[in-house]
């Protein structure tokens, strides 16, 4: 969330950081809203203060007798009494709704982040590897795996509905692998603390890396069983839990609420979750297969750093996204993204998108993880903060990235493995989690 000091000092930059998003400027009914906020604060303020101060000189009145003033004076006292509930209930309504339009407000690109209005104003940063060529035409990896008769969607539709997998026998085990490889490597290579997080968190975690209140649609919902026949809707809100769409959310908020030692910092952050997303805006969008799923799995990265370590850190982050599929042999390139492309929360992403010859015609690339800046935009939403050089409390800056997603590093697998006979070969580094199978094929 933003700063409303910031915008008071500098309106124009913040319009024109919003004019690289795609949105009309919007400073001066914050400003206005600020001021209506403002006013409101000092009047209960001074609304307080005239009655202490009323307060001591009834006193002073009764002491040297003057009971017409001390009479005045507890009129006064008994007046402000029943205005000051009415003016402080101005003030928190005025703060309310600045929170309220801040909130809804992405954050802010930096200066080096290219411009554009969506995925085709991205700019390529990096490339890895080659395109691998095939003696036969690769297949898509729901073809391979219905082939095999291990990636099962019409057993998932009856369980669940679309946009679910079941995945069975030597593909689950590879799913199983993959994600547990990944989480291997954080840990003993990248230096990231191991983390089992609640996959159900409350609306202010949800508020604290923004999926709420812009994104509500996007998450499901779950109510507790007695709420589910309650009338009021605002009720059911308030009481409901949220299932993660990403490891982020539980992850980033455990700084929320907290004045952290630096010493602490960088605190680096790793998890192997089930992530849950509704899709709401992608109705139509890679309906076939496992590319985008309402329950997928995921390894996520999360740093907590200080504002000056923030920017190098991403960098990091990304090297450590990366080294994932430069382990599993799989050709990439990375992706930085424009202003109008990235995600809500982010001053800066880059996105890596894997290879996968069995995509399209020829091949295409998949966005397999996403690696974000977001300076102190989180931390404000979760009051996470620590304590500077100089021993007051400031806000931390948060980062996140996918290390990466489990579920496209399977396709990928699939599509760049595969072999003439349907069969998938098995990377040299996932073996080791396979129990030495070396190849999946049909039993």
């Amino acid at each position: 969330m933003h700063d409303i000091k910031s915008i008071r000092d500098n309106p124009q930059a913040f319009d024109a950081g919003l004019a690289r998003r795609g949105l009309k400027p919007m400073s001066a009914s914050l400003l206005a809203i600020d001021e209506k906020r403002r006013a409101a604060i000092l009047a209960s303020e001074q609304a307080q203060a005239r009655r202490n101060a009323a307060s001591k000189e009834i006193g002073d009145a009764k002491k040297a007798k003057d009971e017409a003033r001390a009479s005045t004076l507890m009129a006064e006292v008994a007046e402000l009494k029943t205005t000051m509930p009415q003016l402080e209930a101005a003030a928190k309504a005025a703060d309310d709704e600045l929170t309220k339009e801040l909130s809804a407000i992405p954050n802010i690109p930096f200066d080096e982040v290219p411009d554009g209005v969506d995925e085709h104003g991205n700019v390529q940063h990096h490339v890895y590897g080659n395109k691998r060529t095939y003696a036969f035409a690769p297949k898509l990896h729901d073809d391979l795996g219905t082939a095999l008769g291990y990636m099962d969607f019409e057993a998932a539709a009856k369980l669940s509905g679309a946009r679910f997998v079941v995945l069975k026998k030597g593909l689950a085990r590879l799913e199983r692998a993959i994600g547990q490889f990944m989480l291997d490597l954080h840990t003993t290579e990248h230096g990231y603390t191991e983390i089992n997080p609640p996959l159900l968190v409350r609306n202010e975690v949800m508020f604290g890396t923004g999926q709420l209140p812009k994104f509500e649609d996007d998450q499901f919902w779950a109510i507790k069983g007695e709420l589910l026949a309650a009338p009021d809707h605002e009720r059911l809100k308030t009481e409901r839990l949220g299932l993660i769409p990403t490891a982020e959310v539980s992850l980033t908020n455990l700084a929320r609420e907290s004045i952290l030692d630096e010493k602490q910092l960088p605190m680096r952050l790793t998890a192997l979750t089930p992530c849950f997303r509704a899709e709401a805006g992608a109705a139509g969008r890679d309906t076939r297969g496992m590319i985008r799923q309402h329950q997928f799995t995921k390894v996520e990265l999360v740093s907590i750093t200080t504002p000056e370590t923030s920017k190098d850190e991403l960098e990091r982050m990304l090297s450590c996204a990366e080294q994932v599929l430069q382990k599993l042999d799989l050709h990439y390139r990375v992706m930085t993204l424009c202003a109008g492309d990235m995600g809500f929360t982010s001053q800066k992403t880059y996105d890596i998108e894997v290879w996968m010859p069995g995509q399209g015609e020829g091949g295409m690339f998949r966005e397999i993880s996403s690696c974000s800046v977001c300076g102190d935009f989180q931390a404000r939403r979760m009051d996470a903060r620590s304590r500077g050089p100089d021993g007051k409390p400031r806000f931390v800056h948060t980062l996140n990235g996918s290390g990466t997603a489990v579920g496209r590093a399977l396709i990928a697998v699939m599509e760049t493995y595969q072999q003439e006979d349907g069969s998938i070969a098995v990377p040299d580094v996932l073996q080791p989690y396979m129990g030495g199978v070396k190849v999946i094929s049909r039993e």
